[in-house]
């Protein structure tokens, strides 16, 4: 016979998915832990197994009960599987700080989960120390796709990620180049065509004390005014354009400084759902903690997006993925948004990786104007890997064209701003 040793290691190099079983004490409190070992068993009757070692508390309970359900992780819920593990000391409630639900067994379900599976155990069948739960299938849930958790030797990891359905993209430079350019006789037909194209539109942006009514009765307003933002600096001109009816209100706050972020969480208070908030240079090392720290306290307030800005293209696109795997699961359920630098040669690299960890919003920039990553180019990349989007192509390439020249001359003007304020 094998020794016991020699069979672990080998059986280690078999990958499988990570589970939370769930199910009842004789009390009706929910219990769980961890579990690698769940199989599909028939289709009809939809049915399952779980094998669980009979030391167990938790095998105790199934079998009294008769009834577990079982919640498939994603590949960013490490922390979920390892709190059921019992891998967190001093934890007393395993179930705190997710969201679930009850079907039909009374067993909790967890919300987040890949998919779930709530059974009533029909067969229970001998396997050495473990026994082996065969549960019908009463009520079931496929909730998000993503990337599974894996566990293989020993460890947890990932596949490599599955990309999204659907991304959105936004342009936040176009208007304010064109103002800053002495270009406003132009902006009616720029604002209608980017929003006709189904690109979101940032229409204006606010300093704090400028003069709010004035800057928004300037601005040439689409006919749906949902895919309008404006960026603002203080409380009132918020409540301002939301007047309006601009879809968001965005707002910027630097991680390092804890009184910028009180005070954009103070601005947002009662219109977070309608607020999107950026943090300045996020992927610098020194910020790591900082942003994740700010992220809990905006999603706690309830703030509807969450953007990162590549500043001047610096972050490398392992710095790029290493923190969205920690920022993705920590900003649900608020939408996380990315900003590439337009002049960064990777720029469209990192936006690969961006949508592998789980980014499905991105601000841009028609153009590439205001060193941001241009639409065109992230539309032409979401069409190659089969990523769909809001954005209608061909409207967006009649849109670059028919613009061409108002980029141009945009430049241009900047150009020789510049050239004029260095002479001066």
């Amino acid at each position: 016979m094998v020794d016991p040793a020699t069979f672990r290691d080998v059986m280690a190099q078999w990958p499988s998915g990570v589970t939370i079983v769930t199910t009842l004490d004789a009390d009706g409190v929910r219990k769980g832990m961890t579990a690698s070992s769940f199989s599909s068993v028939s289709l009809t009757p939809p049915l399952v197994s779980v094998c669980l070692l009979k030391s167990l508390y938790t095998h105790k309970l199934i079998s009294d009960s008769g009834v577990f359900g079982v919640n498939v992780l994603a590949k960013d819920q490490q922390e979920v599987a390892r709190r059921f593990a019992g891998m967190v000391p001093g934890l007393e409630d395993r179930f705190e700080g997710e969201e679930w639900t009850i079907a039909e067994t009374g067993v909790s379900l967890l919300d987040s989960a890949l998919g779930w599976v709530d059974c009533r155990v029909v067969h229970e069948y001998e396997g050495g120390d473990h026994t082996i739960f065969v549960g019908e299938v009463v009520a079931a849930n496929n909730a998000r796709r993503s990337a599974p958790l894996l566990f293989h030797s020993r460890g947890w990891g990932q596949f490599a990620d599955v990309l999204p359905d659907v991304a959105g993209v936004a342009d936040t430079g176009l208007v304010q180049v064109m103002r800053d350019s002495g270009l406003e006789a132009e902006l009616p037909d720029a604002v209608r065509m980017v929003t006709d194209a189904g690109v979101r539109l940032r229409v204006a942006e606010l300093q704090h004390g400028d003069d709010a009514d004035a800057v928004l009765a300037s601005v040439p307003w689409p006919a749906d005014r949902s895919l309008t933002t404006v960026l603002v600096g203080d409380r009132l001109q918020a409540q301002k354009a939301l007047e309006q009816g601009v879809g968001a209100v965005e707002l910027v706050a630097d991680c390092l400084d804890p009184a910028s972020v009180t005070k954009v969480l103070a601005c947002v208070d009662g219109i977070a759902d309608k607020a999107a908030v950026a943090l300045t240079d996020p992927f610098a090392p020194e910020r790591h903690e900082a942003v994740l720290e700010a992220v809990e306290r905006l999603c706690a307030a309830g703030v509807r997006e969450i953007c990162l800005p590549d500043t001047d293209g610096a972050a490398t696109a392992l710095a790029v993925r290493d923190l969205l795997q920690e920022v993705v699961p920590l900003a649900r359920p608020a939408s996380l948004r990315i900003r590439l630098d337009g002049a960064d040669r990777l720029a469209l690299v990192k936006g690969l990786t961006a949508l592998k960890s789980g980014v499905r919003d991105f601000d841009t920039a028609l153009g590439g104007l205001q060193h941001s990553v241009s639409v065109e180019d992230l539309i032409r990349l979401l069409g190659t890997l089969d990523v769909a989007s809001p954005v209608d192509p061909e409207a967006l390439s009649s849109l670059a064209e028919r613009l061409s020249t108002i980029q141009t001359t945009a430049r241009a003007a900047l150009a020789a701003r510049n050239t004029v304020g260095a002479a001066g």
